[in-house]
């Protein structure tokens, strides 16, 4: 297991997403190792979550609500095995393998991540989640370092693209399809829906892609265009066949000159934000589940979620009213600007963890890069519930 906090970790392979890696001389250098055998995922291990069965999606998310006069609430989960879509999730990077790409094994990283991003959709759609050889936060860390070790570049990419076509045919049945990712999970699905689902009938069964912590392409003032010829920005819940997408910062830490997210190359192209509370504009409350414990998000503790301190069990906690979003433009970038609304007077928290932070200084060019996704996963499973409506009822 790596030594590295959880925020160094996430750090590390948000380095993926952003331009600098690409560009980097000693990324550049990197040989590929000898081509290898494409995975077979008709086998099970392949897998990290498959509808009726216990796997990775079945981990604890019940949560505690947390309300503003301190009254502590538990919330269950129940999934829905009759969900009537499905949901395909690419993971970003969090395998500590020490090779340049990773195994096929699932470990306590990529489980962990599912936790937090990928499983509390199991009440709105049936969950297929791939593994896939993707390059490791042990080859990251080499770069950083200016080292340089072998990895394949595309065998994370041709794994994606083989588990989507055996799902399709073996496993879909005609049946509509979310899409999500994260950070690297949501450059694979870009590529994916570009190469592989525009211009293709599969196309009309795409319900939307979540393609969170990743800087999709628009043309200024468009939804359409860019990274995507067909598919547009979802701006209503009941809009199907569209995009979400978003990075997040804090409204008194927005994106810095060298912002690593909420900027893409060309001139008039900007990076989309999409607000899943208030997807046609404005500022609306997330309803966020967030990691109770350190190292579940954040290498930092968090503070005590009421004063005086209140034993807290759950994986999850939730925080009605403390947080809010606005997608904003600036200089620097198209993102969601996140509010934290601190009562001193009262006794919940007046404040979060999230932020990539090193040496004890927030590294505001990452945002809040390491929950993207919990900030607005209520938000995102209510839009997938609309969206799941309104395809159903087109079908």
């Amino acid at each position: 297991m790596s030594r590295l906090p959880a925020a160094a970790i996430v750090a590390v392979y948000a380095l993926l997403a952003s331009s600098s890696f690409a560009q980097a001389p000693d990324a550049a250098k990197a040989t590929a190792p000898a081509p290898q055998p494409a995975n077979d995922y008709a086998k099970a291990e392949n897998w990290l979550c498959r509808p009726d069965r216990d796997d990775a999606c079945s981990a604890d998310l019940t949560t505690t609500v947390v309300a503003a006069d301190g009254a502590l609430s538990i919330e269950k989960f129940t999934a829905d095995p009759r969900a009537p879509i499905d949901c395909f999730y690419i993971y970003p990077t969090v395998s500590r393998d020490v090779t340049g790409n990773s195994d096929m094994v699932a470990g306590p990283e990529e489980r962990s991540v599912v936790q937090h991003q990928f499983a509390r959709f199991g009440s709105k759609c049936r969950l297929y989640a791939p593994l896939y050889r993707q390059i490791t936060l042990t080859a990251l860390q080499a770069m950083i370092a200016g080292k340089v070790m072998p990895m394949d570049r595309t065998l994370g990419y041709d794994d994606v693209v083989d588990a989507w076509n055996y799902y399709l045919k073996n496993d879909n049945k005609g049946r509509g399809v979310v899409l999500v990712g994260h950070s690297q999970g949501s450059s694979m699905l870009t590529q994916l829906i570009a190469r592989e689902i525009e211009g293709k009938p599969v196309r009309s069964q795409v319900v939307s892609a979540l393609l969170l912590g990743w800087n999709v392409a628009v043309p200024v003032g468009k939804d359409v265009g860019g990274s995507f010829k067909e598919m547009p920005l979802c701006r209503s819940a009941s809009q199907t066949g569209c995009v979400i997408s978003y990075a997040s910062f804090r409204s008194n830490v927005p994106p810095p000159s060298n912002t690593r997210f909420g900027k893409v190359p060309g001139d008039n192209m900007m990076a989309a934000c999409t607000n899943p509370a208030a997807l046609a504009g404005g500022h609306a409350d997330l309803h966020a589940y967030l990691g109770a414990a350190r190292g579940s998000t954040s290498a930092i503790e968090p503070a005590p979620w009421v004063t005086p301190p209140q034993k807290i069990d759950t994986p999850f906690v939730a925080v009605p009213g403390l947080l809010s979003a606005e997608c904003v433009w600036n200089e620097h970038g198209s993102y969601l600007e996140v509010t934290v609304a601190a009562d001193p007077k009262d006794p919940r928290v007046d404040d979060i963890v999230g932020d990539v932070v090193a040496g004890g200084k927030v590294q505001a060019d990452w945002g809040l890069h390491l929950i993207d996704a919990n900030l607005a996963m209520g938000d995102l499973l209510n839009v997938v519930a609309e969206q799941s409506k309104a395809y159903t009822a087109k079908k």
